[in-house]
């Protein structure tokens, strides 16, 4: 376990993460599923600040503590999944009375290299996320996790075989696409918020095409938006593509053809002009945008309209 002057400790093993929860060594060096009642000695020390060599699903109930991961602390006091990928910086601040059940499965990168979901699991955007964007399971939700989770947990502890890994690396894939359904509900089921996050979202990039900004500064970007309304730009694009069918970046390139669309039949600027005036530093990237999204240039679209 390394820890850099003044930086967030590397745990490079799943080996290391025994270790310091005090547990039996891993019966397999790649995987392994952790129920936290197991644990009964925690060193807040050991768990500040740290980057995994790895990847972290997690199943929390009544965590008295939080979990730091980025900027924001997560209270995890209802049951909730996280997800963490490789290289990601989290702490847990731990309450010394906590009542912690549920449970944390690790598996290296190495474990699925050699099948599909080696290369699709980037496809999982949640891992992604910020931690207080955590999935909520229903109960409904969390018995169909708990049952894919106790086959893993058999297939880890039965004797190992040339399909082991095989069954493990199945059954983990299946665990995902249903955390996918389930982040998918989500978005949908919370209507309110994610309603009044639309209202922002278009005030923000409103207030960005209106204002002098655009001018100064270019297009938006992904990242800015995401930062404007606190949530991780995997998150904001998966809930967006949810909703309305649209990713936030093609929102910005919807209210940039809005304004567009408006400058080339209400102005006698130059599609030069125009193209600078919305953040563009080549007419022709302008240009090429504009044909592709509406099937014609900028000169053809204003000349329809004379």
């Amino acid at each position: 376990m390394k820890k850099p002057s003044g930086g967030p400790r590397l745990i490079e093993s799943i080996s290391e993460v025994h270790r310091i929860l005090s547990l039996p060594k891993p019966e397999h060096s790649l995987i392994s599923l952790v129920r936290h009642s197991e644990v009964v000695n925690l060193d807040k020390e050991d768990w500040n600040k740290l980057v995994f060599n790895f990847y972290n699903i997690s199943m929390k109930k009544s965590f008295k503590g939080k979990m730091r991961y980025g900027k924001n602390y997560y209270d995890f006091d209802e049951g909730t999944m996280s997800f963490v990928s490789p290289g990601q910086v989290i702490s847990v601040d731990n309450d010394d009375s906590r009542d912690c059940a549920g449970w944390s499965l690790f598996f290296h990168p190495d474990f699925i290299l050699n099948y599909p979901l080696g290369k699709n699991i980037r496809n999982y955007g949640f891992f992604s996320y910020e931690v207080n964007e955590a999935l909520h399971l229903s109960d409904k939700e969390e018995q169909t996790i708990e049952q894919i989770t106790t086959n893993i947990r058999q297939e880890y502890h039965s004797s190992i075989d040339q399909f082991s890994q095989d069954v493990m690396v199945s059954q983990l894939e299946l665990l995902l696409n249903y955390c996918n359904r389930y982040y998918n509900r989500q978005f949908i089921t919370r209507k309110t918020a994610t309603s009044d996050l639309l209202v922002q979202l278009e005030d923000i990039l409103a207030k960005y095409f209106n204002g002098e900004q655009v001018g100064q500064s270019g297009l938006p970007t992904v990242q800015y938006l995401s930062e404007q309304l606190h949530l991780s730009p995997n998150y904001l694009s998966d809930m967006l593509r949810t909703l309305t069918g649209l990713n936030t970046q093609q929102h910005i390139h919807r209210k940039l053809i809005e304004k567009a669309k408006e400058a080339l039949t209400t102005t006698t600027l130059s599609v030069s002009e125009i193209a600078y005036q919305l953040g563009f530093e080549f007419p022709q990237s302008f240009n090429k945008l504009f044909k592709s999204k509406t099937n014609l240039s900028p000169l053809e679209f204003r000349s329809s309209f004379n």
